[in-house]
């Protein structure tokens, strides 16, 4: 089992500022998760289209932290549970500035009806 602690002092930098698949297919996304080892920026469980869990289920990177400001929690998908996983370096949140949920021009109005409860 890998680590969460070694994996926080190789984490690559975040690969954007916001959902990588959701920015490349013009979708919108609820919050958003950073890869430990890739860098990777996908969007939760609670988002329309989960890529945080689906770049898990294609690649078996299993940790990921939150990429939300004032957040540092990680979780590990493989054991499905929140874990202790140290700092990792900055940036570890999305831009303060940017919408919840973003990016904002994308986001319907009735964003709500599309999510699920958590």
């Amino acid at each position: 089992m890998d680590a969460p602690h070694a994996a926080a002092q190789l984490a690559p930098p975040p690969s954007a500022t916001g959902c990588e698949d959701c920015l490349a297919s013009g979708s919108w996304w609820l919050h958003l998760r950073r890869c430990i080892t890739c860098g990777h920026i996908g969007c939760c469980e609670v988002s329309p289209h989960h890529h945080a869990a689906q770049h898990f289920e294609l690649t078996g990177h299993r940790f990921v932290q939150s990429f939300e400001p004032q957040e540092s929690w990680w979780w590990d998908y493989v054991e499905e549970r929140e874990v202790d996983g140290g700092q990792l370096p900055e940036p570890t949140s999305h831009p303060d500035a940017q919408s919840v949920p973003g990016p904002s021009a994308r986001v319907p109005a009735n964003w709500e009806s599309f999510i699920f409860d958590e």
